[in-house]
């Protein structure tokens, strides 16, 4: 893995060179419609919604933030 690279440094060369190199990159990338994709995450999160605990909460006997018991002051 390259290290941290300042841009203030590079030439304009440099600079268009590495957009360009990241724009092929891209370019390469499949492209999915954004409708099939949010079809595609609303029936994976329908699909995990029983074990969701964000949903359906966590049952208290397996909750570790839970108080184990009551704060008594004397």
């Amino acid at each position: 893995m390259p290290g941290i690279i300042n841009l203030d440094d590079l030439t304009d060369k440099d600079k268009a060179q590495m957009d360009l190199d990241q724009k092929k990159i891209e370019v390469k990338l499949e492209r999915w419609l954004t409708s099939k994709c949010c079809e595609e995450i609303k029936d994976y999160i329908v699909a995990a919604e029983e074990e969701d605990i964000l949903v359906k909460g966590m049952p208290e006997d397996k909750n570790p933030f839970k108080e184990k018991g009551g704060c008594v002051i004397c």
